[in-house]
């Protein structure tokens, strides 16, 4: 699947490791000019690195859990990713996987369901208010 450019929220599993981990689902998901970049929030402030093929990845973040922009290759895939953890008495290199599911993509930021109830609700206050008029004005 290819989705166009925009941000979109997008579940994703991490499998491997101890199972002790996770990510936050859903992700954070950025595409310009088909390149897609996706925000992997860890369940720990104790990640300070993580490889994707050849690529380095480093937390962008200083407080909180560790989080970091990685290059997002492609949907449905399992994309292999090693990360570094320093929880333990020294850093250690853990291989985990990720897989972001294509049919969960959602655009980031869309109409709440608020406004959208709203607007209904308006819509259909103003067409109740026209047919009264019609009717008032063909009794006359």
């Amino acid at each position: 699947m290819t989705l166009e450019n925009g941000s979109y929220t997008i579940d994703v599993t991490l499998s491997g490791g101890s199972g002790r981990a996770s990510v936050e689902s859903p992700a954070s998901l950025e595409v310009v000019d088909g390149t897609m970049r996706a925000e992997i929030k860890w369940s720990s402030p104790h990640y300070d690195y993580m490889k994707i093929g050849e690529k380095e990845y480093y937390p962008v973040n200083t407080t909180g859990n560790s989080t970091f922009l990685i290059d997002v290759e492609a949907l449905d895939a399992d994309i292999p990713v090693t990360a570094e953890t320093v929880a333990m008495s020294r850093p250690h290199m853990i291989d985990y996987t990720l897989r972001f599911d294509s049919s969960t993509a959602r655009p980031a930021g869309g109409t709440p369901v608020s406004v959208i109830l709203i607007l209904s609700l308006g819509a259909a206050a103003l067409l109740a208010g026209a047919g009264l008029l019609l009717r008032r004005r063909k009794s006359e």
